[in-house]
């Protein structure tokens, strides 16, 4: 069972904020640490190169989802923030951070 995607909410940049990016992204060569907002957001927190040539395959690979994003910008904040947190340690840790964090799906 997959998780469910949904479109992102307009004016969120909740993922493009909160989380750690370690590979290059335009602007920001060494990548994004976690909390600092992506340099390719504007004003209105859209991307600027969404869809572009240059929009990072990690971004392309990012998909919103209720369980990651909740039901308004400050959960997502608050749950993302949970998962970078989690993350930070070793890849057991990571599945049983997951697994609290959804509940008993299967990942």
């Amino acid at each position: 069972m997959g998780l469910d995607i949904i479109q992102c909410r307009p004016a969120c940049a909740a993922c493009c904020i909160v989380i750690s990016i370690s590979s290059p992204l335009p602007g920001m060569p060494n990548g994004k640490p976690a909390g600092i907002p992506c340099v390719n957001l504007d004003e209105q927190q859209r991307c600027k190169i969404y869809d572009s040539i240059d929009y990072p395959l990690v971004c392309r690979n990012h998909k919103a989802s209720p369980e990651f994003c909740g039901e308004t910008k400050e959960e997502a904040m608050e749950r993302l923030g949970e998962l970078e947190r989690l993350t930070q340690n070793d890849d057991l840790h990571l599945r049983q951070s997951l697994i609290v964090l959804l509940g008993s799906k299967e990942l």
